[in-house]
């Protein structure tokens, strides 16, 4: 059996650091809005022939009058080009369009999609006020569904303990977002608020596993067992599950990644670090921060 609860020191230092490391990240660099939040337009278009790069077709917008800032990728699974400009009205629109398409008459244009500053800044909004609701609806949850245990600790600090873990598990990721905003220049969008929703419900999910276990354990022993050896041998009991159910998500996540479209690229990467950190969190931070919580009353 792992003595998981006895190197908890270690466990709350590495989580410490990576936790830190990310706060400060989006605190000195912040995001870098996609046109969801900030306003703007995505383009979507191929070219049949003369097999330009993405570089070649930026070149092709800025020699436009009227357009100076624009950012076009290549998508290679299906060919496509993506690209990233000002929001621009429906008049510039088919302006611009008939500009490139004598530029590069192979042009066809798959999908147009602009919003304006003000659209963005309420779907900013709305997604903070989802995530803080999602926040409050799981503390209360917690604390509802472990109202019979009542000792050592009360069963609001299930819920507190569980907020912990998903900012832990929300932060890490979204640091990593914010360090390739600033470098590479990734923007975030709605679906990044999607994905920051998903890993806190993979992650609530996990942490109850194990809290459950706990649960039964306490009720079974009535109090008399050592808290510390309850958790202890909890965590233990769900170790192989939570791997393996995590695991074969994490899998499907690296494919999608490599091998999924570029515009959900960034998507899935947030998927992915927030899995991984909340496969972390619920075993070797969740539980552990029980016996810390609990003060005087843990038998330690």
């Amino acid at each position: 059996m792992l003595n998981i609860v006895g190197h908890k020191k270690i466990f709350f230092i590495i989580s410490g650091v990576f936790v830190g490391a990310a706060v400060f990240t989006m605190l000195f660099f912040g995001f870098k809005e996609g046109i969801d939040f900030a306003g703007g337009t995505l383009w979507q278009f191929k070219v049949s022939q003369g097999n330009p790069t993405a570089i070649d077709m930026e070149n092709v917008f800025t020699s436009l009058p009227g357009i100076s800032d624009v950012r076009v990728n290549y998508d290679l699974t299906n060919g496509t080009f993506l690209a990233r400009l000002n929001a621009i009205s429906e008049a510039d629109h088919q302006k611009f369009l008939q500009n490139v398409k004598d530029k590069t008459p192979s042009f066809e244009e798959l999908s147009f999609q602009s919003i304006g500053p003000s659209v963005g800044a309420e779907l900013k909004r709305n997604a903070l006020i989802a995530i803080i609701l999602v926040l409050v609806g799981i503390s209360f949850y917690i604390a509802f569904a472990f109202r019979k245990v009542q000792r050592p600790i009360s069963s609001w600090k299930y819920g507190i303990i569980t907020l912990i873990t998903l900012f832990h598990d929300v932060a890490i990721p979204a640091g990593l977002l914010a360090i390739l905003g600033h470098f590479l220049h990734i923007e975030i969008d709605s679906n990044f608020v999607v994905a920051l929703l998903v890993v806190m419900g993979f992650s609530v999910h996990d942490t109850i596993v194990v809290f459950d276990r706990i649960r039964e354990n306490l009720l079974l022993g009535r109090g008399k067992e050592d808290f510390s050896a309850t958790i202890n041998a909890s965590v233990n009991q769900t170790l192989a599950r939570s791997i393996n159910t995590s695991l074969t998500l994490i899998l499907v996540l690296l494919a999608m990644y490599f091998v999924g479209p570029i515009n959900l690229r960034y998507f899935v990467l947030t998927l992915l670090v927030g899995v991984t950190t909340g496969i972390y969190s619920s075993i070797f931070i969740a539980s552990p921060a029980l016996i810390v919580i609990s003060g005087k009353n843990s038998r330690n």
